[in-house]
């Protein structure tokens, strides 16, 4: 035991009493995985408060301190330094930051990166997301106008065409997955044609493209005219015969201005704008063939959703009729314009509308998820890049953050995973997913493994949309306020 004079002596010896402990290095503070929170937090050793800094260094033990861990320099490869995902152990005390602040380049997070807490985290993205939702009143209007036009080409492409006579309409993309961002001005219509049993031969190595031809001569004499010699169907003599019959028809339309977009190159769609002062309405019409047969063989090890959303669901979706769409193949030596690339946009339609691990999620009495709200935030996201960089990101589409959601569901399968409160969690959770195949050049196509949707000849466009990815995951997204 300590006497007096013990006590003075270490007293003269310059002995100091211990520092209280700040927030941050409280035993127990560990941050909880699922819900973003710090477990364990006890007032009684927080230390005195002070006046909050201006030179924007968070002091020691702070949360931003916590939640923007210092980054590595980059390497010069171009990959980038994520943000530190939360884990079970407790935060370390972070070292004093000093008072003036050296600018941080894209992709790297120094100490002192500007964060909010986790619950202002939440707040600024639910507030974008709700800057996103459609005004109901315009999407009705939009809506409409497109149903008009729609109906009146699918009725007089049938009457011109015996070909096209059993063609039907089928809506597809983000305004019908319910999904769509900012305005219902873009709208895709897929015209499905039945077409008689077909055989399949591929077009490259990534098991998308194929060649189409009919096993058996069509009863319909029509089909002929578009055969090439050697019997293979030409899906650009297809589209261009659709073309002619849309440019023709869209002048009888009544009391609407409609025009065809020029064509574009290996785009697979035909574009039609629909004035709507003061706006525009783009429509694309897609040309798909419909084939009542076993999916190719490309696509047995793809639709990994055994876990989240059942066996018995991928086997009815497996069974479903196999779309094809008129598409180039741009790794062909010559362009002749007669590829198909597979489709499965119908069943992307029905896994985001049906996205639950349980019957019940998202349904009106039934708990509800975040997981729309993540697909909104990646593809607005990408969308402002793409505004900001339109040079280097324009080999990126809405489809690539699709697909890294998609498999995001497939790596967290619960419902639990994705509940409604942990939307700033999950959402940078499904953005280190997809850096992360960024920085490898990798994104496997969701329904068909072994063909990557990131070429390797563009690997430093990818680095590039990594490091822009990291730049706004770790400084709070500044590029979803700037226009506001």
């Amino acid at each position: 035991m300590d006497t007096a004079g013990s006590r003075g002596a270490r007293a003269r010896r310059g002995t100091r009493p211990a520092a209280p402990r700040s927030r941050g290095a409280e035993k127990g503070a560990a941050r909880s995985p699922s819900r973003g929170r710090v477990a364990g937090e006890s007032l009684r050793g927080a230390a005195t408060p002070r006046a909050p800094r201006t030179d924007g260094a968070p002091g020691r033990g702070s949360r931003s301190a916590r939640r923007a861990p210092a980054a590595r320099e980059l390497p010069a490869s171009g990959s980038e330094a994520l943000p530190a995902p939360r884990s079970k152990a407790p935060a370390p005390r972070a070292p004093a930051a000093p008072r003036s602040v050296a600018a941080v380049p894209d992709g790297a997070v120094a100490a002192s990166a500007r964060r909010l807490p986790p619950a202002a985290d939440a707040l600024r993205l639910r507030e974008v997301l709700s800057r996103l939702s459609l005004a109901r009143d315009d999407v009705s209007e939009a809506a409409t106008l497109v149903n008009l036009v729609v109906s009146h080409l699918v009725q007089a492409i049938r009457a011109k065409d015996s070909c096209f006579s059993s063609i039907e309409r089928q809506s597809a993309g983000s305004y019908y997955e319910r999904v769509k961002i900012s305005e219902p001005n873009e709208f895709d219509i897929m015209l499905v044609m039945p077409v008689p049993r077909i055989q399949l031969d591929e077009a490259d190595d990534t098991g998308a493209f194929y060649y189409v031809s009919f096993k058996r001569s069509p009863k319909e004499k029509g089909w002929l005219k578009f055969l090439e010699e050697d019997g293979k169907l030409s899906a650009f003599k297809m589209l261009q015969a659709l073309r002619d019959i849309i440019k023709q028809e869209v002048k009888n339309i009544k009391d609407l201005e409609v025009t065809v977009a020029r064509k574009k190159a290996g785009c697979p769609a035909i574009t039609l704008q629909i004035k709507n002062p003061p706006s525009e309405i783009s429509v694309d019409i897609i040309l798909t063939l419909e084939a009542q047969q076993s999916w190719p063989l490309s696509t047995q090890a793809g639709l990994k959703i055994e876990q989240w959303l059942g066996t018995k669901v991928r086997r009815d979706m497996r069974i479903r009729p196999l779309y094809l769409v008129a598409k180039q193949n741009k790794n062909e030596k010559v362009l002749r314009g007669n590829t198909w690339r597979l489709s499965f946009s119908h069943i992307e339609k029905d896994i985001i509308k049906n996205h639950g691990n349980s019957k019940t999620c998202c349904e009106s009495d039934g708990p509800k998820c975040c997981r729309k709200g993540c697909l909104k935030l990646l593809k607005y996201l990408l969308e402002q890049l793409k505004m900001k960089y339109p040079k280097e990101l324009e080999k990126f589409c809405s489809y690539h953050v699709k697909t890294a959601f998609l498999h995001s569901c497939v790596t967290w399968p619960n419902d639990s995973d994705w509940h409604l409160g942990d939307l700033d969690h999950c959402f940078q959770q499904c953005l280190r997913f997809f850096v992360d195949c960024l920085q490898r050049s990798q994104l496997t196509h969701f329904f068909i493994p072994q063909y990557n949707l990131l070429s390797l000849e563009d690997k430093a466009k990818h680095h590039f949309l990594s490091r822009k990815i990291c730049h706004e995951l770790n400084n709070g997204f500044p590029v979803f306020h700037e226009n506001y």
